[in-house]
């Protein structure tokens, strides 16, 4: 169907009024016009340019401008940037050109949103360059971030009409960087549906799932949840505060994430929704009057004591403030309540654009925000990090879970959860850190792995000949930690190279060879070093002795050395899972879907029937991993041109090694019911079997033959009809 020109124009004009008409109550004397400039710009610009669905490509910039202001929050500067965001990238106006229509400030914003062009070397990553280049500018104007977030939800929202493998390489990009950004900026709303439309193309059938046994309870949900506010109601009334309730149930992605953890259906997911209290009232009164509310709800319901979660005294590193209690209704089911008032519930939902509004009664939280921005201009300023090293270390920073700790002075430390007291002790000072060899916890011996608990208070124990070694890195969480370490490691690295530099050349005199750059080289190719550094590091430890040196005299050289480059590194236990039979010209690959060579990923072990995409490795060739493996979101968010589409084509008689995990309750003659279902009545294969019994439950792994997901499913679904058998799963990978 040909467009229709005239109906296009009418529907551009109506979407461009609709944001006018949103963003009225922020704008200032002048502003329309700005907007109207940039509106201008854009749709000339992208006059001649459609999206993947066919619509106007307008309607996209349009929209994150839309999102910008309606659901972040944000102002006119945010608005001129989101219209023209894609202009530098995507069409023939420069950089310059920005700046002379809209100054400098537009013109940096647009900067920071605009792709780096042209090739990258072997071995980067073109996403990780990209996003380095767009948090540069954090550190100058947070708004980059919150555009780049509102352009990622309009592209996310609109993934339907990209090719399959487009869909996979975005839905693991946002799960992987832009989800915890939008969380640790504190859009809770935006980080929500990011997660959510993340699972939708990546896990659509669990996805769907529990989207319907959601819609299906919603009727009974209702029920209860009136039935459950109504005393509180009457309470509430007599404080003659102004309030609100709501009720709604948790993100699917949320709820699909505690039925993968625990392994358990929808039905034994207990807190599938929360009811929140927001109060209005004035800031000063906030504290008394949270803690009064939850003392009338737990007048009526029994709350559970481990439950309580109080971050209206402690706020989330991102500024979150709520008073969260789980009680347990008359019918026997724990509900979540959550006790705010309409300042905390503005800034819970649009986060740092909301602190702006309250940042004069509000220190502690611009404060909180603060501190993280310190952190990441500290990662910022790095040199010596790869791209890829960068993006480690800046989700480090993204954490989501914390703990809170004291000095011995009493002054409230913020740590990721899992941090020990290694990672407090560069907390305080780097130089604390380096000569770190123990603590006291609560007047108590720890050694310097100790994990931390909310509330412990720390002294930290040093020693002037203690040094950092490389185990310290599997001690720590913390990025500021991590980072530390590895400088302090390359500088203690550095100098045993550099004494390793003088030794070689005594070294090599002594064979009689001149320590000449080029012999060097060659050298480092004969002991194939992949860098001079790392020659001269080995020397100095004496791993590289007089006899390799001598060894090498008598070599003759061959030809140039190339630099290695490396892949991703994946987990990838040896021994693991392999075919019984072969397995060739069963998977079509690429976008010609041609049939060539590839090896099948240990790290998940894919089947026929599975969904999986193809990875092109520097020296393996391409591996083919599941969509859903562990490694899937590192791979597609960071190495998206080194993935390339799969598909199974018609199956053939080829049976693959995969795993299953049965739990049950132990019984006499469990394991003959089982073993005889796969063996007598399915025909298949076992490679091998264990269970083990413990106080009356017992778990089983076996790993056997089976030739597709179908014939996977029909074996599960036959295991579980076993009497006593729990549960059935498929594991990926086990440690050889």
């Amino acid at each position: 169907m040909v467009p229709d020109p005239e109906v296009e124009r009418k529907e551009i004009i109506h979407r461009y009024r609709r944001l006018l008409r949103v963003a009225k109550p922020i704008l200032k004397e002048g502003d329309s016009k700005k907007i109207r400039k940039a509106f201008n710009l854009a749709l000339e610009a992208h006059r001649n340019m459609r999206r993947k669905s066919g619509e106007p490509y307008i309607f996209h910039p349009l929209a994150v401008a839309h999102i910008c202001v309606e659901e972040i929050g944000l102002g006119t500067t945010s608005i001129i940037s989101a219209l023209i965001h894609d202009v530098v990238e995507d069409t023939d106006i420069e950089l310059a050109d920005i700046e002379r229509m809209f100054g400098r400030k537009i013109a940096s914003i647009v900067d920071g949103l605009t792709k780096i062009k042209g090739v990258f070397e072997q071995g980067t990553s073109a996403q990780a360059e990209n996003f380095r280049k767009m948090l540069f500018t954090l550190s100058e104007d947070v708004r980059v971030i919150l555009i780049k977030l509102a352009d990622r939800l309009h592209n996310m929202r609109t993934l339907d009409s990209m090719p399959r493998q487009n869909q996979l390489k975005i839905s693991y990009e946002t799960i992987y960087l832009y989800a915890p950004l939008a969380h640790r900026l504190g859009l809770n709303v935006i980080k929500t549906e990011l997660e959510d439309l993340y699972l939708r193309y990546t896990e659509t059938e669990d996805f769907n799932h529990i989207q319907q046994k959601i819609e299906d309870s919603r009727a009974s949900r209702n029920r209860f949840i009136k039935s459950f506010i109504q005393p509180l109601k009457e309470e509430l009334d007599r404080l003659n505060v102004p309030y609100e309730i709501k009720s709604r149930p948790k993100s699917i992605y949320s709820i699909w994430n505690k039925m993968k953890k625990q392994s358990i259906p929808f039905e034994m997911v207990y807190d599938i929704f929360a009811v929140r209290i927001i109060l209005d009232t004035q800031v000063e009164l906030e504290k008394s009057l949270c803690w009064q509310v939850y003392s009338i709800v737990t007048d009526y319901y029994t709350p559970n004591p481990d439950r309580l979660r109080d971050w209206i005294s402690t706020p989330k590193a991102n500024g979150y403030e709520s008073l969260h209690t789980t009680v347990m209704a008359r019918n026997g089911q724990w509900v979540e309540v959550q006790i705010r008032t309409q300042r905390m519930d503005e800034i819970a939902e649009k986060g740092y654009a909301a602190h702006w509004k309250y940042k004069d009664n509000q220190a502690r939280y611009e404060s909180n925000l603060e501190k993280w921005l310190v952190r990441v201009r500290e990662v910022l300023e790095r040199q010596d990090l790869t791209a890829l090293e960068f993006v480690d270390d800046f989700r480090g920073n993204l954490f989501t879970d914390e703990v809170f700790v004291f000095t011995p002075k009493g002054e409230l430390k913020t740590l990721p959860n899992g941090a020990t007291a290694l990672d407090f002790a560069f907390e305080i000072h780097t130089d604390i850190g380096s000569r770190c060899i123990g603590a006291k916890v609560n007047q108590k011996l720890v050694p310097i792995n100790h994990i931390l608990k909310n509330g412990d208070q720390l002294e930290i124990l040093t020693s002037a000949k203690q040094k950092p070694s490389e185990d310290w890195l599997r001690f720590v969480v913390s990025t500021k930690a991590k980072s530390r370490i590895k400088d302090l490691l390359r500088e203690a690295e550095r100098k045993i190279a550099r004494e390793g530099k003088e030794l070689l050349a005594k070294k090599l005199k002594q064979v009689k060879l001149e320590p000449e750059t080029a012999t060097i080289d060659q050298l480092r190719n004969f002991l194939n070093e992949p860098t001079i550094s790392s020659l001269y590091y080995k020397v100095g430890k004496g791993i590289i002795t007089i006899n390799e040196i001598r060894r090498f005299r008598e070599f003759k050289i061959s030809g140039p050395h190339k630099s290695k480059i490396t892949d991703p590194v994946i987990t990838e236990p040896e021994n693991h899972l392999a075919t019984k039979k072969k397995y060739d010209d069963i998977l079509l690959i690429g976008e010609d879907m041609d049939v060539v060579e590839y090896k099948l990923a240990k790290c998940c072990t894919p089947i026929p029937g599975d969904e999986v995409f193809g990875f092109v490795t520097i020296n393996e060739g391409i591996k083919i991993h599941r969509t859903n493996c562990t490694n899937a979101a590192e791979l597609l968010a960071n190495h998206g041109n080194r993935v390339i589409k799969a598909k199974w084509t018609s199956q053939y008689e080829v049976s693959f090694l995969t795993g299953l995990k049965v739990v049950g309750m132990d019984r006499v003659g469990l394991i003959n019911d089982v073993s005889r279902i796969i063996s007598e009545e399915l025909k298949v294969n076992m490679s091998s079997i264990s269970f083990r019994s413990d106080s009356g439950i017992f778990e089983g792994e076996i790993m056997l033959y089976v030739s597709d997901t179908r014939h996977l499913d029909l074996l599960i679904g036959k295991l579980e009809t076993v009497e006593g058998v729990v549960r059935v799963t498929r594991f990926d990978s086990r440690t050889a």
